[in-house]
């Protein structure tokens, strides 16, 4: 995939897509499949990148999914949901955008899908998570996503 990084003379190219690393807790099972349950859904992400040769970089998307109904937790998930993007241009705020919200947006389908499947075959049905808005984290706090 060749893209332009939001317009601004960033090239973006997909080198590999992958799961760096993909766990799955269900402490309650199967007492949890007995009852009804009505749990609350938390979800926590974090973007990370580096450089890893000349213009290649490793952007990471960890996402924690945690179910909980009360002190009772359903499930946990957590993945780090990684890519290697070859990313040319200037360096500086068009470079940063296109991994801090360009390449995430790339990764999130995949990270959503290996949820969805690790909940599955642990006995739930899949959450299909709404997208992030990676352009309102990166604007609003850039901080959370180092």
């Amino acid at each position: 995939m060749q893209d332009q990084a939001a317009g601004q003379g960033v090239q973006l190219g997909i080198y590999r897509i992958y799961v760096k690393d993909l766990s799955f807790e269900s402490p309650r099972s199967p007492k949890i499949f007995l009852a009804a349950w009505r749990p609350e859904v938390k979800v926590d992400f974090v973007v990370k990148h580096q450089r890893v040769d000349g213009t290649l970089y490793e952007v990471v998307l960890g996402l924690n999914v945690e179910a909980r109904e009360g002190q009772d937790v359903g499930f946990i998930v957590e993945i780090e949901q990684a890519g290697v993007f070859d990313v040319r241009g200037p360096e500086g705020v068009h470079m940063e955008h296109a991994l801090r919200v360009v390449c995430p947006n790339v990764l999130f389908p995949y990270a959503r899908q290996a949820i969805d499947q690790a909940l599955v075959a642990g006995g739930f049905p899949p959450l299909m998570l709404a997208p992030i808005n990676f352009e309102f984290r990166h604007e609003e706090k850039p901080e959370r996503l180092s």
